[in-house]
């Protein structure tokens, strides 16, 4: 019931548009152009929007053309030579053909050819020539204005909303790495793992979303207030993206020090468990608008934990987990919006190699034998 709750209330504005985009539409084709039955003009505005969710908006566009193409060949083709299973694949074929000739994706492809068939099957031939076509463009239009001006989504919302799971993935899987490496298990790790892996989705989902919401934005006056907020999603995404695919590969050295029985400090989980919570910090930070200082804190004291680790002694791949601890807070720290100096001289003061040469890091420490 909550969950279902829960997904009412994320469709609500999506609902809202639909709602006013249809009624616009056909007050604007039938009040204001005179069309008697313009029933396809809602139908246009509602595709848009329906599928303009989280789309660029040359796909939404190719959608709107794509609807008024099919119908348009349609309305043509049925004047000219009337209907059947003939007519029916004759404008279907038209329909893909010149949907692909303008280098259309799928969106135009499929809804040039299904409005197409609408046409052909469910209406009749009584009307002006090409005046469905005209209806189709109107309500496609007024599906981009609402979507675009008169009631655009708040891309903060549609950006958080995505960003939450990718950020409870990414932490989770770092909180199961520490766990499995205090407990010296490396099926736990393997899990850990392959839950990272899996959140290489919800990253995907993330970044369609700031795609989405970066053009709302642009094209939105409303939404134009919401710049300033939405660019650290932006700035930070990619960094995101950087440190899970650097956190993945310390997962997977992590596993082969336990199956060599290397020794593992007990600060080196700890410096893993100190990374999710960075993560998760970084997630309220963001939902809240503020300055990610705590994200930042515990992001360099799991380095700093990382860099005990090292100097009480670790074998070869214990060495590889310590400095993608490193990499990933590097990464972290970017994401926060720290330029990528100034983040690298934070993350060596915190492991204690102020003013040190990065080639005297192994002849200063050195792993202890194991």
């Amino acid at each position: 019931m909550i969950a279902a709750l829960a997904r009412g209330r994320a469709g609500l504005m999506l609902a809202l548009q639909s709602g006013l985009a249809a009624g616009l539409a056909w007050f604007v084709a039938h009040d204001l152009f005179g069309r008697p039955m313009p029933f396809f003009a809602p139908i246009a505005a509602v595709i848009t929007l329906g599928s303009s969710v989280g789309q660029r908006l040359r796909r939404t566009s190719e959608l709107v053309i794509g609807v008024a193409v099919g119908i348009g060949l349609g309305d043509g083709i049925i004047l000219l030579i009337g209907t059947g299973p003939i007519q029916i694949g004759l404008i279907v074929l038209l329909a893909v053909l010149l949907a692909t000739a303008v280098g259309g994706g799928a969106p135009l492809i499929v809804q040039s050819a299904s409005s197409a068939v609408l046409v052909a099957t469910l209406t009749s031939t009584s009307g002006q020539p090409w005046t469905r076509f005209l209806d189709a463009l109107v309500g496609g239009g007024i599906g981009l204005a609402v979507m675009s001006v008169l009631l655009p989504l708040n891309p903060l919302t549609v950006v958080s909303r995505a960003a939450d799971p990718a950020l409870r993935a990414f932490t989770a899987g770092l909180h199961d790495v520490a766990r499995g490496l205090t407990a010296r298990d490396p099926e736990v790790v393997q899990g850990a793992l392959e839950r990272l892996r899996a959140a290489e989705g919800t990253f995907a989902a993330f970044r369609t979303a700031i795609d989405a919401a970066r053009e709302n934005v642009a094209f939105a006056p409303a939404r134009w207030r919401s710049r300033g907020a939405l660019a650290q999603y932006v700035e930070g995404a990619d960094q995101l993206t950087y440190a899970l695919r650097n956190v993945r590969v310390m997962v997977r050295r992590a596993q082969i020090a336990l199956n060599d029985q290397e020794p593992v400090p007990d600060v080196l989980p700890a410096s893993i468990q100190h990374l999710g919570d960075a993560v998760d910090l970084l997630r309220q930070e963001w939902d809240r608008g503020v300055e990610p200082l705590a994200t930042r804190e515990r992001a360099l004291r799991a380095v700093a934990e990382s860099g005990r680790a090292y100097a009480e002694g670790v074998g070869y791949s214990g060495g590889v987990v310590v400095a993608q601890v490193r990499t990933a807070v590097a990464d972290l720290l970017r994401a926060t919006g720290i330029e990528y100096a100034e983040a690298t001289r934070l993350v060596r003061d915190a492991i204690g190699w102020r003013g040190r040469p990065h080639g005297a890091r192994k002849r200063q420490i050195r792993p202890r034998q194991s």
